[in-house]
């Protein structure tokens, strides 16, 4: 089973929160959960992936997520010292590839916007998981959302328009979803400072 040395943090929140952000300034690795969307090549009219009331795939619905392949990845990570990752593009929706990611001194941090659905597959594996949810008003959301969105052209801007409202109007839903499954609500300074307190002295000083 994982070494117990290595501590596995998965961190959760509303898109633009920041959990990308912290995920890298502080994981050894950084482990992009984003990255496990299903293809939309997988989406047939046999089995179609979840769609929005306005007819488009809806990639915030964890049914485009798969979280037994992501979960294995981690488990696979702590166990041997490295995994595979899939660079998935956004903007297309499918994989360009994948990326080899390996352990290093510090914490393993996790994040994505359905961390919460991979908590309970990695504690059936006995993984011990540190699960935080990153509080952040849901303006300040809203706004990063949408300059991180224009500037990545992750998707049409009538798309990310239509997308931003719908999140918007659901983020108390997403923290109380969270929340269910195990996550603690914390303030995105605490968080900031709890990582780096989980660092080695030369980068838990850079604050």
């Amino acid at each position: 089973m994982p070494s117990p040395q290595t501590p596995l943090i998965l961190l959760g929140g509303a898109s633009g929160s920041g959990k990308s952000y912290l995920a890298a300034r502080f994981g050894r690795p950084h482990v992009e959960l984003d990255g496990f969307y299903r293809e939309i090549g997988e989406h047939t009219a046999a089995s179609p992936l979840p769609q929005t009331p306005y007819g488009e795939i809806d990639w915030d619905h964890p049914g485009t997520w798969n979280s037994d392949a992501a979960a294995r990845a981690m488990v696979q990570l702590l166990q041997t010292g490295r995994t595979e990752i899939p660079n998935c593009s956004i903007a297309t929706s499918s994989y360009t590839g994948h990326r080899t990611l390996h352990l290093a001194e510090g914490p393993v941090i996790a994040e994505g916007i359905f961390a919460d659905a991979v908590l309970a597959p990695l504690r059936s594996l006995g993984v011990e998981v540190h699960a935080v949810f990153i509080k952040v008003p849901p303006i300040t959301t809203a706004v990063r959302r949408l300059v991180r969105d224009l500037r990545e052209h992750r998707k049409p801007l009538p798309f990310l328009l239509k997308r931003g409202w719908a999140l918007f109007r659901s983020e108390r839903g997403v923290r109380e979803r969270y929340l269910e499954a195990g996550f603690r609500a914390v303030a995105k300074r605490q968080v900031k400072k709890e990582l780096a307190g989980l660092q080695p002295l030369s980068v838990g000083g850079r604050q």
